[in-house]
């Protein structure tokens, strides 16, 4: 009889992680090369940082400089990962993304199209590309979206970012509904306030951060680390029977 633990392993699994270079997608990559994944990192920016994290774990490391607005370079990119993991991968962690802070009447077009693109439209696209590789290959698959607790609600000054979020949550919905039958699962995750370059903006306003902090039950700002159990988790055997659902971890924020 296998331990309980043993269903948290991810040995001889390979993890795609996007926008891996830095703060929570780093944080993501590093907690599942603990599990025993290999990583494909994926970002625009320097990955040394994280490259550096999972190696030390004694897994795999490799990364590809994509620009992910490019939604012509999606097909090329997975065939290159097709090549580099001798196959496909099992897991896809969609967490690059962007925000544009502006008051509702002013929010730009630019500004909206940006957004949606990275922050919906390429989890789709990229999700069906690595979907139909696990199909091909009679593989299981798990898909894990980063939404937000504005999945849950509206905000202000973040149009676009709110809109790509809620929508997250539904398209996480529809893939399991589609994909559960072929083996895939579908889940998200809500982070709540994280200290991250997003929310810079944010903790620099006294005033603002301390209204926030006030109301986080937990009393303080998550950190990568507060999201390595839930990604460990939804990437692994003990979450085969969870499937299109969005788990908030907000330090019980949405729960005030």
């Amino acid at each position: 009889m296998s331990n309980i633990l043993d269903q948290f392993k991810l040995t001889n699994k390979k993890a795609i992680v996007t926008g891996a270079g830095k703060g929570l997608g780093q944080g993501y990559a590093k907690a599942l090369a603990e599990a025993g994944a290999d990583i494909v990192a994926i970002d625009i920016g320097d990955m040394t940082g994280t490259q550096k994290h999972v190696e030390a774990q004694g897994r795999q490391c490799w990364t590809i400089t994509a620009n992910l607005m490019d939604r012509q370079g999606y097909a090329p990119l997975f065939d290159q990962i097709k090549k580099l993991t001798a196959g496909g991968a099992d897991i896809l962690v969609n967490n690059a993304g962007m925000i544009r802070r502006e008051e509702f009447l002013k929010f730009g077009e630019k500004d909206w199209d940006d957004v949606i693109n990275l922050n919906l439209s390429a989890v789709f696209f990229l999700s069906q590309l690595f979907a139909a590789q696990c199909v091909e290959r009679g593989a299981k698959g798990k898909i894990i979206n980063i939404a937000s607790m504005l999945a849950f609600q509206g905000g202000i000054r973040i149009p676009s970012y709110a809109a790509a979020k809620g929508g997250i949550r539904s398209l996480t919905m529809l893939m399991a509904n589609e994909l559960a039958s072929k083996n895939i699962c579908a889940n998200a995750i809500a982070p709540g306030y994280f200290a991250t370059d997003n929310t810079a903006p944010i903790r620099a306003d006294a005033a603002r951060e301390k209204a926030i902090v006030d109301r986080i039950p937990a009393g303080r700002w998550g950190t990568p680390d507060d999201l390595m159990g839930t990604i460990v988790y939804l990437a692994s055997p003990a979450s085969d029977y969870v499937n299109g659902y969005t788990i908030a971890v907000d330090g019980g924020w949405l729960a005030r």
